[in-house]
């Protein structure tokens, strides 16, 4: 399929969760207001906050109910956070949070050694949270992971991808999210896992999720754009590295997408010198360079 392009996209910024949990160091709930407070003044209109999971787990996502607690809402701006099962959801229910998100993988050697159980037994474990999110009017958002690779399994099939976001579709997940999380998908092999998934789920219910560990992440945008999708999730000044490859960048930065889309002439409603200095503000918080290049290119002009 090559779609006419959409001319509007919205960006999901998953760095307040997916980027920050990556961090080494620990992080004040503060700057994790401000971050959040500063993609919402960008124009950001959906931003993935925290999640509600165990601090044993992942320590930096502690302190999440008081991030949503303090965060300046704005009307028409979606706050998710990812919830892993009901305990989470439940927590997440409490802190006020009106949409939610849950993943799975597309790979069983993914899911046996992250999440210590099959694709099918995580999927069974989100039925009774889908079932108290409905009774809550709470949306939820599914992720599907290492959809075009994975650091135990390999190359995976396109069509076991579809097998799990049809099933994340099928339980009530409004969008499904395809994400690269190893970095190592193609315009080509992207073009091909949409066509195959898009089958069962329609494009305007899925969206990208592209890490930049090969530098291929806006190829893949750009390819899924001719496919029809107009929902991408990217992180600011690229925060989250990649674990599975030793210093390779992580998620595609919010402003190198947005540097993409603005010379395609598509909307988001997002300010690229706000979203600069969000970026360049919380790097200097975690006292490291900032991972856009788009950024860091506009912050040496100036």
């Amino acid at each position: 399929m090559t779609a006419d392009l959409p001319r509007q996209v919205r960006l999901v910024d998953v760095g307040p969760r997916d980027g920050l949990q990556n961090e080494s160091q620990p992080i004040a709930v503060a700057d994790k207001v401000r971050l959040v407070d500063d993609l919402t003044d960008a124009g950001l209109r959906y931003i993935e906050v925290g999640s509600f999971v165990s601090p044993r787990w992942v320590p930096q996502m502690a302190g999440s109910a008081e991030v949503f607690a303090a965060i300046a809402r704005r009307p028409g701006v979606t706050y998710a956070a990812l919830t892993p099962n009901l305990k989470g959801f439940e927590a997440a229910l409490a802190a006020g949070v009106r949409e939610v998100a849950v993943f799975a993988a597309a790979s069983e050697g993914f899911s046996q050694l992250n999440i210590n159980c099959s694709i099918a037994d995580s999927l069974a474990r989100f039925a009774p949270l889908m079932e108290a999110a409905k009774a809550e009017g709470i949306r939820v958002r599914g992720y599907v992971s290492c959809v075009l690779g994975c650091p135990y399994d390999g190359e995976i099939a396109p069509e076991q991808v579809a097998w799990v976001a049809r099933e994340l579709h099928q339980m009530g997940c409004y969008e499904v999210s395809l994400g690269d999380t190893i970095g190592t998908g193609t315009a080509g092999s992207t073009r091909r896992l949409i066509e195959t998934v898009a089958r069962d789920i329609p494009r305007e219910q899925l969206a990208g999720h592209f890490h930049d560990t090969y530098g291929q992440a806006l190829a893949n945008i750009h390819a899924s754009l001719l496919e029809g999708i107009s929902v991408f999730d990217s992180s600011v000044a690229g925060l989250g590295g990649c674990p599975y490859a030793k210093g390779a960048t992580g998620n595609v930065a919010t402003e190198d997408v947005l540097y993409l889309l603005e010379g395609m002439g598509i909307e988001t409603g997002v300010s690229m010198p706000k979203l600069v200095a969000a970026g360049q503000r919380i790097s200097q918080v975690l006292g490291r360079e900032n991972g856009s290049r788009v950024a860091r290119a506009l912050l040496a002009r100036d």
